[in-house]
């Protein structure tokens, strides 16, 4: 803390302007700010109380051995400071809740903990913060950094480390850096300090569990995802036992869901025999079901299926090397119940069709990833044809489910595969996630990885064909300014092919922004759909609204504003003006309206 005597008593007259500045701000509705301001009392308080407490703690004070110097400095009367006032088109940064866990009653054999709103507390946790930002690059120097921190006899280090490792990793809308980092800065934290810090961060992974019911479920993801992570690294060992209060609560409620949830993202790191060993046998319903695929057309039960004997030619096929041409001269055969006997048309969305191409080929490509993948681009053409509808488009979506609805990651990897080689588009993936056939698993964390993977694909495609016409025209103005003075018709024949690219660009971008558009207008048009639903049959059944699935429900329709503000901000007047309307329900409504207050 380099502060000249001077620059104190600005900074306690700045403190003393606090009062004023909580009126002004709560008066002009500016929550952005009004966030900010209990970081700004607690700092008043404790100024008041003693000019710089910090060295209770060990907090250097480096300005102490240079007060005869500092004193005798040249003094600066600096003018009054009158802020700027508030205008439509201001940016203001998000706001950011002041995270707390611990408190002085959990370490009671250590150190004392600085109060939760005391400035000792705050000045740790910016030092630490400071400290992750500047090495967060390198986990073994950042850790190195951490434990060594000064003062750390003084305070219990290892709480407020672990504290403000959590701070950052729940941050919302996003974490100052990838979540990963988290994960692998604490297990080197874990091996730097054996002794203790697993210790604290059992304790603290114990306390966030017991919150669940109240943590946001942003959070909840980002828990399971880093929970997950770090067992892998320590072979999965846990006192489940401590857990098993979730054995007898509802599934859909927080804790059983988000033990299901881990043992789940454990599987992914492992496999499924070695999931099952680690739980207790009471644990059984939690446990992930075995990823295997599920082949409707191979026991004996099927052989009065429709479409059972074409499958069958299918399967000879494939394991045939069969070509795309012979592969439409079996399928051409087959029935189609949606199609009228006057209309002709070969290629028409053929539910049966698609059932059964889709449910043989990746039954016989079910080895791995890379088989699965292999078949999608050898029969690109062949899916192409099928899903050229909507509906077949959707109903592609619906049979890979079908087929791998025990294995949660392959579902997420294919329809990967499938936005990315065009064989569904992003806004069908959206309308499959919303579905009667997903239901079940509709508060399940891979369906919403899914959607948002599939909103940024969407964002990434924008933004690529808007950088391509910036780098088109820029190079259309460099070769403006390089042209000389003289007639040079082969610079206008250059000019003119490139303003022609510049042409197809611009239409691109403007497809590919309407596309955006209406992919945000789906999630948001489904998500008023089903909650409009559920309040309307607890209104008729006299029933609570305020259930589990309602909670899980519209928390990610909060996830989708903030991770995506920046891109959904473009699009304000037109969500207002056909979905979030006046008339919509209060509770819906309030959504929006939060997110609006944002930028007030």
């Amino acid at each position: 803390m380099y502060l000249r005597c001077g620059e104190i008593g600005m900074f306690m007259h700045f403190c003393r302007l606090c009062p004023g500045l909580e009126r002004s701000c709560t008066k002009r509705k500016m929550p952005r700010w009004t966030a900010s301001l209990p970081t700004l009392k607690a700092i008043l308080k404790d100024a008041k109380r003693h000019m710089c407490p910090c060295y209770k703690y060990g907090l250097l004070r480096n300005h102490i051995h240079k007060k005869s110097i500092l004193c005798e400095a040249l003094q600066h009367n600096l003018p009054p400071f009158t802020p700027p006032p508030h205008t439509e088109d201001s940016v203001y940064p998000m706001p950011r809740v002041i995270f707390r866990m611990f408190d002085y009653t959990d370490d009671p054999e250590g150190p004392v903990m600085p109060g939760s709103h005391s400035v000792e507390r705050f000045v740790i946790e910016e030092n630490l913060h400071c400290i992750i930002k500047s090495h967060w690059k390198e986990r073994k120097t950042c850790a190195a950094q951490l434990v060594s921190y000064p003062g750390k006899s003084k305070i219990p280090l290892n709480y407020h480390i672990v504290e403000v490792i959590f701070a950052e990793l729940f941050q919302l809308p996003a974490p100052p850096h990838i979540d990963v980092m988290y994960t692998t800065l604490l297990i080197e934290l874990c091996k730097l300090q054996p002794g203790s810090l697993p210790q604290v961060l059992a304790q603290a992974t114990e306390m966030l569990y017991m919150r669940l019911d109240t943590m946001n479920t942003t959070c909840v993801d980002r828990f399971i995802n880093w929970f997950s992570h770090h067992l892998s690294n320590f072979q999965f060992r846990w006192s489940w036992e401590d857990w098993s209060d979730c054995l007898t609560q509802d599934p859909e409620s927080p804790k059983p869901k988000f033990v299901r949830e881990v043992l789940e993202k454990c599987m992914r790191l492992s496999y499924h025999q070695r999931i099952l060993d680690i739980v207790p046998p009471t644990f059984s319903a939690l446990c992930p079901a075995n990823p295997t695929c599920i082949y409707k057309y191979g026991d004996e039960s099927s052989n009065s299926l429709p479409g059972h004997s074409v499958a069958l030619c299918l399967a000879v096929a494939f394991k045939s090397k069969a070509t795309n041409d012979e592969i439409f001269s079996i399928l051409k055969d087959v029935p189609n119940p949606n199609q009228d006997d006057d209309d002709d048309e070969g290629f028409s969305f053929n539910p049966l069709k698609i059932e059964v191409f889709v449910q043989t080929l990746l039954h016989l490509a079910a080895k791995s990833f890379s088989h699965s993948f292999s078949a999608l681009a050898k029969f690109h053409e062949v899916f192409k044809t099928l899903a050229e509808s909507d509906e077949g488009k959707l109903h592609v979506l619906r049979v890979m489910f079908e087929v791998w609805r025990n294995h949660p990651q392959m579902i997420a990897v294919l329809v990967d595969k499938m936005i990315r080689t065009q064989i569904v588009d992003c806004a069908a993936v959206a309308n499959w996630i919303f579905s009667s056939e997903l239901s079940r698993d509709f508060t399940r964390l891979f369906v919403w990885e899914i959607l948002h993977s599939t909103i940024r694909k969407m964002n990434k495609h924008v933004l690529k064909i808007q950088k391509e016409l910036e780098e088109a025209k820029e190079k259309l103005a460099r070769q403006h300014k390089r042209r000389s003075d003289d007639d040079d018709r082969s610079s206008d024949r250059k000019d003119g092919a490139l303003e022609e690219q510049i042409e197809r660009l611009q239409e691109k971008v403007e497809s590919a922004q309407s596309e955006q558009k209406n992919l945000f207008l789906v999630i948001f048009q489904r998500f008023i759909m089903i909650l409009t639903e559920h309040l309307v049959r607890c209104e008729t059944d006299g029933t609570s609204v305020l259930t589990p699935w309602y909670k899980n429900c519209i928390e990610r329709l909060q996830q989708i504003f903030l991770q995506h503000h920046q891109i959904i901000q473009q699009y304000m007047v037109t969500l207002e003006n056909l979905l979030f309307t006046a008339e919509l329900d209060p509770h819906i409504l309030a959504v929006f309206q939060q997110f609006c207050a944002l930028q007030a």
